[in-house]
């Protein structure tokens, strides 16, 4: 097995458009001689080395890539540039460690999982999101309040699970963390839970007394696994963190936070690579529900510019509610789309998670003429609820009796002006409209619940 260090601190939007850059060069030739390729390879390894990646790592993925693209195949291909695409895809591919991991649950219930990582890395948070990440796969979890010393930290473990309606062990007074975890474990076994989610006390640095301390815990309740959670934004810390936590307690995955951030990507190819145990999600947003599954596949794809359709259908599917989606087919196909329904859709696009992540899972966006830099402006969305929110139940079910006055009363309502309440119900006809004649074509290819727009 390869060993490879990748310390990447370019961000993944800037990697992406420098190898799309590469990839649109390539494309530029109908037949590739070897000379092509080792261009090619060449400004690949600049686009990497100028992203702070490790001079061996470099070397590794470089010559893996070279020794595949000069084959027969490729060179005698009809696409052969496609077929070098698919090669540095399939390597990338590899460096973020080739297949999803799950959690493992197997073994006598209950079973526990063991969080623990720096103070900062949003660790309580992510049991939150992971204890509802396992409540929606049917498990009955049990939060586990260890850490002691950060003052409020049991607090907000007991306001998540308030939040989640998820059971939490409350602590008596004095108990310290190894008896907390071991009367927990014994509660949850008479209550009939069936995972335990222990949240360690964090650390502000590799502590030696305190990492002691989670080697007792690991001792005393045997948990199947333990999950570093590593801060993405930390860059080069969040790597060395990860070795030594490693080193010291032997985890068996990492749940990297804050990848909506300014840097993306490369603290998952390193910390894979330091520690050699897989990522099994990422944190990317402050929501309970913004904790996504880590696909090393998608992840790839994502990094050169590809989308992540797979991820944006499940977080459709997972966001729009089946029940009001076939409700909302029936409105369709009779033309009855109100602008009720429009707030309705607006509400679900926004549950799905932000508009510039939405988008970055589309294929080919960030190709598209005046997209880059363009930030999709979220606040135009409370916009558009506020002003419908202003309009009264008849206005909602027939926007053609919206005239001057109405529409100027609505204005004043929602705080907004007479314009932007114009510029709504002009999307909202055109919305109608596109919804209209996709239901005399017919249905196919329209998202269940899900609108085009």
């Amino acid at each position: 097995m390869r060993r490879t260090y990748l310390y990447a601190a370019m961000t993944e939007d800037a990697v992406t458009e420098k190898l799309n850059a590469v990839f649109k060069k390539l494309r530029g030739h109908g037949k590739l001689t070897e000379q092509n390729i080792k261009d090619v390879l060449r400004e690949i390894r600049l686009v990497l080395l100028e992203a702070d990646v490790n001079f061996r790592v470099v070397k590794d993925f470089i010559e893996a890539i070279r020794v595949k693209a000069l084959g027969q195949e490729v060179l005698t291909s009809f696409t052969p540039a496609q077929q070098v695409i698919k090669i540095v895809n399939e390597e990338l591919t590899y460096l973020l460690g080739g297949e999803n991991s799950q959690l493992s649950l197997s073994g006598k219930s209950p079973v526990s999982i063991m969080f623990v990582g720096l103070q900062g890395s949003g660790k309580t948070t992510t049991v939150g999101k992971v204890a509802r990440f396992l409540k929606e796969k049917k498990h009955d979890t049990y939060l586990v309040p260890a850490d002691v010393y950060r003052p409020a930290a049991i607090d907000q473990l007991q306001k998540l699970g308030q939040d989640l309606e998820i059971d939490v062990y409350n602590p008596r007074l004095g108990e310290d963390p190894l008896t907390i975890c071991t009367n927990a474990l014994r509660s949850a076994s008479i209550n009939g839970h069936d995972v335990v989610l222990i949240d360690t006390a964090g650390r502000l640095h590799i502590d030696e007394e305190l990492m002691q301390e989670l080697q007792r815990i690991k001792e005393r309740v045997l948990p199947k696994e333990i999950l570093l959670v590593a801060d993405a934004m930390t860059g080069q810390d969040a790597v060395n963190v990860a070795g030594k936590f490693n080193e010291v307690l032997g985890i068996d995955g990492v749940i990297l936070t804050k990848m909506d951030g300014d840097a993306r990507g490369g603290a998952a190819l390193s910390i894979k690579a330091v520690t050699n145990k897989p990522i099994k999600f990422v944190g990317t947003g402050e929501r309970l529900d913004a904790l996504e599954v880590f696909y090393p596949d998608r992840m790839a794809s994502r990094i050169l510019g590809m989308g992540d359709v797979l991820s944006l259908i499940e977080k459709a599917q997972a966001t729009f509610d089946d029940k009001k989606a076939r409700e909302l087919e029936k409105k369709i196909r009779k033309n009855a789309f109100t602008l009720g329904d429009f707030k309705e859709q607006i509400q679900q696009i926004k549950r799905m998670g932000s508009l510039d992540q939405i988008l970055g899972m589309i294929p080919g966006v960030n190709k598209i003429k005046g997209i880059k830099g363009l930030q999709p402006d979220e606040g135009e969305l409370v916009k558009i609820e506020a002003i419908i929110n202003s309009m009264t139940k008849k206005e909602r079910l027939n926007h053609t009796i919206l005239n001057g006055s109405r529409r100027k009363r609505i204005a004043k309502g929602s705080g907004t002006s007479v314009q932007d309440v114009n510029k709504l119900i002009k999307n909202y006809v055109q919305a109608r409209n596109m919804i209209k004649k996709l239901n005399t074509n017919g249905m196919k290819g329209f998202k269940r619940g899900m609108l085009p727009f």
